[in-house]
């Protein structure tokens, strides 16, 4: 269990940031990861793009959260740019993990997301596609890892 650690959630859409839909999966990541301890506020959703999403994930993380997952933006669509935004920022990414997400993935289309996961000093930062599928997946897999990432980068023995 985390133990109120900060986190963020990141709806990365353009529709549901003009309105024209409803963000039904960055509540779910909210609920998700209340569910596992975090202290995370309600989702905020940011048009598609490297610049608006990767100013979010920086905001996120000077405001210190520890854990940050965008939901959305990691497909093959010419929008999808969550994970060129994403990249430059980490540190180390964590192929391992962003692999097991999409093996874990019960839509065919999973092995579609190129979402990344990752460090950021003391944060991880994980992206997770745009569904309710794919953030449910998502916490399935990363969820029981978090406390782990998160004492190893506070300096804890393997």
């Amino acid at each position: 269990m985390l133990d109120n650690v900060p986190a963020a959630v990141l709806t990365v859409s353009t529709r549901c940031s003009r309105g024209e839909r409803a963000d039904e999966s960055g509540p779910l990541a909210v609920r998700l990861l209340a569910d596992l301890g975090c202290a995370v506020a309600p989702a905020r959703v940011v048009p598609d793009g490297e610049e608006p999403v990767r100013e979010a994930l920086r905001a996120a993380l000077a405001d210190g959260a520890r854990v940050v997952l965008t939901t959305g933006g990691t497909g093959v669509s010419p929008t999808d740019r969550t994970p060129e935004a994403t990249g430059p920022l980490l540190e180390r990414e964590l192929t391992g993990v962003a692999e097991a997400v999409r093996r874990h993935g019960t839509a065919p289309g999973s092995v579609l997301s190129r979402g990344l996961v990752g460090t950021v000093g003391a944060a991880v930062v994980v992206n997770a596609p745009g569904s309710t599928g794919g953030v449910t997946d998502t916490v399935a897999v990363v969820g029981p890892l978090l406390g782990h990432i998160l004492d190893q980068l506070d300096g804890g023995d393997h």
